[in-house]
């Protein structure tokens, strides 16, 4: 059984960054983890994924502002957020599915595990 546990969330000034961690446990083989996130009133959104080789996708919307990546040996998975906008108010989810469908299509159906999810919440 796949397991996710968000960490890292916070309050943060517009334009500041902050890093979220997944820890993630029970996974193997190929695979796909990716960070999505929910705006209040919005429907789940992808932001990246990460594929078990290292290919990475990134939601247009963060671009050169967010950073996916992974620490093997730790299980863990993160999100580097920079730059950092009202925009980005969310609550950010973790998933995790097997093959690298999810990955390519960055669709929350596409996943099977979930974390709880974290707050970002930015100022101004």
């Amino acid at each position: 059984q796949v397991q996710l546990v968000e960490s890292g969330g916070g309050s943060v000034q517009a334009g500041r960054s902050l890093r979220l961690s997944c820890a993630v446990s029970g996974h193997s083989g190929r695979h796909c983890l990716a960070w999505f996130r929910r705006a209040s009133g919005k429907d789940r959104e992808g932001v990246a994924s990460i594929r078990s080789d290292g290919g990475t996708n990134y939601a247009d919307s963060v671009k050169g502002r967010f950073t996916i990546s992974k620490d093997n040996a730790e299980n863990t998975l993160y999100l580097q957020m920079d730059s950092l906008n009202p925009e980005d108010n969310a609550m950010y989810y973790c998933g995790a599915e097997y093959g690298w469908y999810g990955c390519s299509v960055l669709i929350d159906t596409a996943f099977t595990y979930w974390g709880q999810g974290t707050q970002v919440t930015v100022t101004v």
